[in-house]
């Protein structure tokens, strides 16, 4: 065998929801700030399954990208809707209704 005659170690397979949730997230951030909460639970159970399984599974680094995405979708999405509110409050004093 080339170099030395070990065998090349193999990395755990990814989750697969870690992936996912990076995907959510970054669609979330930038598209639709509906999937940042989806991404946020996503990744948080990704990484909670990823610790669980004791090396099994890997992509923690991409379930973590996930999760924090969610969260910053999360908190834009929150400041949309209560910026539409405020703007539909002020319009409907403004017009005397």
């Amino acid at each position: 065998m080339p170099g030395g005659g070990y065998a090349p170690a193999l990395a755990p397979p990814n989750d697969s929801q870690a992936t996912l949730a990076l995907v959510l997230g970054i669609i979330g951030l930038f598209c639709c700030p509906i999937l940042g909460p989806v991404a946020l639970f996503i990744g948080n159970s990704s990484r909670q399954r990823i610790e669980a399984s004791g090396g099994t599974l890997g992509g923690g680094g991409l379930a973590t990208a996930g999760f924090v995405l969610g969260i910053i979708g999360t908190i834009v999405l929150v400041l949309g809707v209560i910026g539409f509110v405020v703007t539909v409050l002020s319009s409907l004093a403004a017009s005397g209704g």
